[in-house]
């Protein structure tokens, strides 16, 4: 049985080392997982229940849920801006999180991840990304975590795929992913 994996990326930036990050998660993603990397983020509008209306919603907002809910679980790609989530991903989690009691994360396995260019790669970003992930719904895998810092350097000439350490730890990652989306539902 393959896992879908359902990929959002919290930076826009073209170059962003976290998109690279996510890239490569879909490159190497073991047998048995599939990566599937969301595109639209930015065409998603703020939250904002006034337009959140059935038969009204955006439609960047319903692909966003459609992808959500045919997932098996969420992989998080977060930076750190300004020691916190971006928005853009905190609205995608926003819209993710309702209608109110029927969240396309609810019970998803979901893991967060990603990389920056302070010492310690985003904790802080991520930390508010699983908080906000499992107040939305999501079983958050805590014990999942990859923090990788100093992303300028690191990342100037290499690839995250080329980059052996950090292509071991991204496909332990998804692994133990995919290990959580696949494993029996306790009665």
């Amino acid at each position: 049985m393959s896992v879908r994996i359902l990929a959002l990326v919290g930076s826009l930036r073209a170059g962003s080392h976290n998109r690279q990050l996510a890239e490569a998660s879909v490159k190497l993603a073991p047998e048995g997982a599939e990566v599937d990397l969301f595109e639209g983020l930015a065409e998603i509008p703020f939250y904002n229940e006034d337009i959140d209306v059935e038969g009204n919603v955006p439609a960047a907002a319903v692909r966003l849920r459609e992808a959500a809910a045919g997932a098996d679980a969420l992989l998080l790609f977060s930076p750190e801006y300004n020691g916190t989530i971006p928005a853009v991903l905190k609205n995608a989690i926003d819209w993710l999180s309702r209608p109110f009691g029927a969240s396309s994360l609810n019970g998803k396995p979901l893991a967060v991840v990603g990389t920056a260019y302070g010492q310690f790669g985003g904790v802080w970003a991520q930390d508010e990304t699983r908080k906000a992930a499992g107040i939305a719904g999501a079983k958050v895998l805590e014990d999942i975590k990859l923090s990788i810092p100093g992303s300028v350097v690191r990342f100037a000439e290499t690839h995250p795929s080329d980059d052996a350490e950090v292509a071991a730890q991204l496909t332990e990652v998804i692994t133990r992913i995919h290990g959580e989306a696949s494993a029996p539902v306790a009665a």
